[in-house]
């Protein structure tokens, strides 16, 4: 089991509008089956941390790219993917794999 996050850096006081964005996008990918439900958080810069970012993630049994399957794209996305790169500034995805009781290695406590 794989938790996936894609994080955009917004531009100045957009945050809060991109992670609602973030949060449909998130709900057509959910909607279409091709996504487990997600989870949009942001700080806006009224939080410590590092402000005028939206996170996205979701899990995932496997991690396989989008690209060279049958599925058809979701046209919303690519509404939506526009309207989120007028607000963002940076964006980029990151991986990593959630612990299970199956993975667990012995160590001494």
């Amino acid at each position: 089991m794989y938790l996936i996050r894609r994080v955009w850096e917004t531009q100045p006081r957009e945050a809060k509008k991109a992670a609602s964005i973030a949060s449909a996008i998130g709900k057509v990918y959910h909607e279409a089956g091709r996504r487990s439900p997600v989870r949009v958080y942001f700080n806006g810069g009224s939080l410590p941390g590092d402000r005028d970012r939206v996170y996205m993630e979701w899990t995932a049994d496997v991690i396989d790219s989008p690209y060279g399957t049958d599925q058809e794209s979701l046209p919303e996305t690519k509404r939506l993917g526009a309207m989120m790169r007028e607000l963002t500034t940076e964006t980029w995805i990151e991986f990593y794999e959630l612990m299970t009781d199956a993975k667990a290695v012995d160590f001494d406590a």
